[in-house]
């Protein structure tokens, strides 16, 4: 039994681990706070924190509960949604060890249209920046995975903690900018690339196999 407990535990934490890691809350808070009109105050980044985490909230159950009607529609299994997941991630890791963190251009009407901050917390924070197509390859593979009712509800406790984890770093996003800088926040965009590469390579060796033993 206690192993069985000790297997729950684990799988909530690799999963919350690698939801966290690949949504990159750190770099969504710079991206929120150079996107944000100047003067933004700790109430404005709380106010879109909590929208935002609620949108990738609502968004991510979703994807957990009716993506696979999606997949099943168009007859697709699940070790291909691993392969092309692992893709996807490592694509994504790449482009996170490489440093780069992405900006997002407004025209002058959007840039005067944020003035209104609550903009910006479903589009484009929300909804692509956390809430990508690596987010969605892996709550796929996760649900997939997810053999009986108590994974399924760790599963949805991982995006209830991720989520969670989202506000609280977007709410901070001014100290937590002032405190790593540039430099900091690229060297933990790294980290969590090899991080995001990691989980990628194990979804496309995993899924490669099963549908090499499958043909």
């Amino acid at each position: 039994m206690d192993i069985l407990y000790f297997g729950y535990v684990q799988t909530l934490l690799h999963e919350t681990v690698g939801l966290v890691t690949i949504l990159n809350p750190v770099a969504a808070a710079a991206i929120m706070i150079s996107s944000s009109p100047s003067g933004l105050t700790k109430e404005d980044a709380g106010i879109i924190g909590r929208k935002t985490a609620i949108t990738v909230l609502i968004a991510s159950l979703l994807t957990v509960f009716f993506g696979n009607l999606i997949f099943e529609l168009f007859g697709i299994n699940t070790s291909s949604i691993m392969v092309i997941g692992g893709i996807v991630l490592l694509l994504m890791s790449v482009h996170m060890v490489q440093g780069k963190i992405a900006h997002v251009n407004h025209s002058i009407e959007e840039s005067e249209d944020t003035i209104n901050k609550e903009n910006i917390s479903v589009i484009p924070i929300g909804i692509p920046i956390l809430f990508g197509p690596g987010v969605i390859s892996t709550l796929m593979i996760f649900k997939t995975n997810s053999i009986d009712f108590i994974e399924i509800v760790l599963l949805v406790c991982a995006v209830t903690i991720s989520t969670l984890i989202v506000y609280i770093t977007l709410k901070n996003a001014i100290l937590l900018t002032k405190v790593l800088g540039v430099t900091g926040l690229k060297v933990l965009t790294r980290i969590m690339g090899l991080v995001v590469g990691a989980i990628a390579a194990q979804f496309i060796i995993h899924g490669s196999k099963v549908l090499w033993l499958s043909t």
